[in-house]
């Protein structure tokens, strides 16, 4: 093993590609493979290879990278990924999948003797882009060295939660932080639908909480989103639903009750099916309204 571990990134979507340049810029050698390979062919001239397959792209690699739409894609794609794999490999799994999912998918590295990590990101596209992740990893001690050098590259920091990728302490951890998240974001949303419906400038709401308590800059970026209509996503609504619906299922398995998660699903499921779903999760505002 080098001081430059060779990587293989599956998923270059909002968050991997953001991802992949930073690798690449870390002098990481890379190899990518997205299912639409034209949103991962801008890449190569960044000096990353494109393989037509997942199991070209894994071939070889000492560290393979998920980060894909949910936990079935996951398995799907690794899957389609085995016959490239090889004993010993390091799988950093840095999709959101869930508590349960993620069983299947430690399984399915157990019986490709892969070394699994749970390591989901807290973050979205800007910190993608600047490698500013947070990230969250359970996993066996040994494979530290070998991610050292990738996590530094795609990350600002890395907590790392215990030494069993199985037990999901990762993963749990990112589902309490995006519940806060998500219903943080509906909670802008209402407000600033709330405040249109009653004729009350939604500016006037933001200068009465300036400065106080009450006030937060993640207001100030959701609030800037819905007031001037730019959706461009770091963060999907479409994506924002499928972790609502992790977080509601999660909380079902634990005995909790939950009452916000359940609403804000509802309320994510509504502006998607109202065409936002491809929106930032600011987009949820527009559930408000009958279009």
């Amino acid at each position: 093993m080098t001081d430059t571990p060779s990587v293989a990134l599956l998923g270059t979507g909002i968050m991997g590609s953001g991802m992949a340049r930073n690798i690449l810029a870390a002098g990481l050698p890379l190899t990518v493979w997205n299912r639409t390979a034209d949103k991962a062919r801008p890449l190569v001239d960044d000096g990353a290879r494109l393989a037509e397959a997942p199991a070209d792209a894994v071939r070889g690699a000492d560290v393979v990278v998920t980060m894909l739409g949910d936990g079935s894609h996951v398995l799907d794609v690794m899957r389609s990924a085995a016959a490239g794999l090889r004993p010993g490999q390091v799988w950093a799994q840095m999709t959101t999948v869930g508590i349960a999912p993620l069983n299947d998918l430690v399984a399915f590295a157990r019986e490709h003797e892969l070394v699994p990590v749970d390591a989901p990101v807290l973050g979205t596209k800007g910190p993608a882009e600047a490698g500013q992740l947070q990230i969250f990893a359970a996993g066996p001690s040994s494979a530290r060295a070998v991610l050292d050098p990738v996590f530094e590259a795609v990350g600002s920091r890395t907590v790392w939660l215990g030494e069993k990728a199985e037990e999901a302490t990762a993963s749990r951890l990112k589902l309490v932080a995006n519940n806060w998240v998500l219903e943080l974001t509906a909670a802008v949303g209402e407000t600033l639908a709330l405040a249109k419906g009653l004729g009350v400038d939604p500016q006037a709401f933001l200068d009465a909480v300036e400065g106080g308590p009450l006030d937060l800059p993640y207001l100030r970026v959701k609030a800037e989103a819905i007031l001037t209509g730019d959706m461009s996503a770091s963060f999907t609504v479409r994506n924002g639903a499928k972790d609502l619906g992790l977080i509601t299922g999660a909380a079902l398995d634990a005995g909790v009750r939950l009452d916000l998660a359940p609403a804000a699903l509802e309320r994510f499921h509504r502006a998607a099916d109202r065409g936002h779903g491809d929106d930032d999760i600011a987009g949820a505002y527009y559930a408000s309204f009958d279009e």
